[in-house]
């Protein structure tokens, strides 16, 4: 699935789910705090979300973040996941997540993420109902979490662990790709 297609699928997720919880545009909207015609844009294709974004949504719609990953691709074996088997998501500001686990059904996913230089989750924190962790495979990432005064950077080996509805942020502030395997519970 190429990027277009990508967009299309999760614009069609988010207007289905939307319609079936008997929630206008512009109640939704209102819900994650953006313009109706942003999120009339996400829902046709036009705009892509950022993380932030799609977490805000996630919520409003009463569905864990990892709900816009279930069109994964046909799987030979159904505890094996294949590169050409996975399914992406490419958000605004440069950030791209790959699913890597077999399936949703566990006790945790996973994901891949591709960080441009310069990419962000979204000027707003973010709070997901899950818990998660990561792990730098490369380059820098910037964490920003309520409650700490100041923001940290880890750099390849480092890991970190946020619990359940933590309020972040996060970004590669360098000239280099960044990778994190994040996990989420």
């Amino acid at each position: 699935m190429d990027k277009q297609e990508e967009l299309a699928a999760l614009a069609i997720l988010i207007h289905d789910l939307r319609k079936h919880k008997k929630l206008t545009l512009t109640q939704l909207a209102q819900k994650i705090d953006r313009s109706v015609g942003f999120l009339s844009q996400v829902e046709r294709g036009l705009s892509r979300p950022t993380v932030a974004d799609l977490t805000a949504i996630s919520h409003a719609l009463d569905v864990p973040t990892t709900y816009f990953y279930s069109l994964s691709k046909p799987k030979a074996v159904e505890w094996i996941t294949r590169p050409n088997e996975r399914r992406t998501v490419y958000y605004a500001n440069g950030i791209t997540d790959i699913l890597v686990s077999p399936s949703m059904q566990g006790a945790f996913s996973i994901l891949d993420s591709l960080l441009a230089p310069g990419a962000n989750s979204g000027e707003q924190t973010m709070s997901d109902r899950a818990e998660q962790a990561g792990y730098v495979l490369e380059g820098e990432l910037t964490l920003w979490v309520e409650g700490e005064t100041d923001s940290v950077t880890l750099g390849p080996g480092d890991s970190f662990h946020l619990a359940a509805f933590a309020h972040c942020r996060y970004g590669n502030l360098t000239d280099l790709p960044a990778r994190v395997l994040w996990v989420y519970n």
